[in-house]
């Protein structure tokens, strides 16, 4: 089921609102499954995969709108290859295991959506929006790390995203896929 009704705006991440900043936060923390208290735990956690990319710079932040103000979805990501950025040093997979890749796929994203929102065809259109910012820019390609055989991977497989590495991190298989862009 597609969602035309969904806009979808590219935003720096310092322009964010605080009531859109409170429903990405939302968002993420429900997608990742995992239960926090506050505390410093939660908040490097937060830091870690998604307050790094709210800074500005060549960072992205794409928005998936339903009406004028709810958040039904989000992309971040950084235009630049995370081996050669310190501020992504405590992710080690970066530079130890695919440096090369993340050189030929230098842009990279994290995206989550409400539940509502899923299997609507809105994450396909954030990543879309994203990949042709990122190669109107200069990237020659994007990728996205996450677990082997985990349901998202066959998500980035239909987005145009191929396994171009595995690794172990933390004890866990993990994937590299890779997309070539095309300005």
């Amino acid at each position: 089921m597609d969602a035309p009704d969904i806009a979808i705006h590219q935003l720096p991440g310092p322009a964010l609102t605080p009531p859109l900043l409170a429903q990405i936060e939302a968002i993420f923390f429900e997608a990742s499954g995992r239960t926090f208290e506050p505390g410093p735990e939660r908040d490097v956690f937060r830091e870690r995969w998604l307050g790094r990319y709210l800074q500005g710079g060549t960072d992205v932040v794409v928005l998936a709108l339903a009406g004028a103000d709810t958040v039904a979805g989000y992309l971040v990501g950084a235009i630049d290859s995370a081996a050669e950025q310190e501020r992504f040093a405590d992710i080690s997979y970066f530079r130890d295991d695919f440096a090369d890749l993340a050189r030929r796929f230098p842009a990279h994203l994290h995206i989550n959506l409400a539940p509502a929102f899923r299997s609507r065809g809105v994450g396909a259109r954030l990543i879309e929006a994203f990949a042709d910012h990122a190669a109107t820019v200069g990237a020659g390609g994007v990728h996205v790390v996450t677990g082997v055989g985990l349901r998202n991977v066959r998500f980035y497989e239909r987005c145009g995203f191929f396994p171009r590495a595995t690794a172990i991190w933390n004890g866990r298989p993990i994937v590299f896929l890779g997309r070539e862009l095309h300005a």
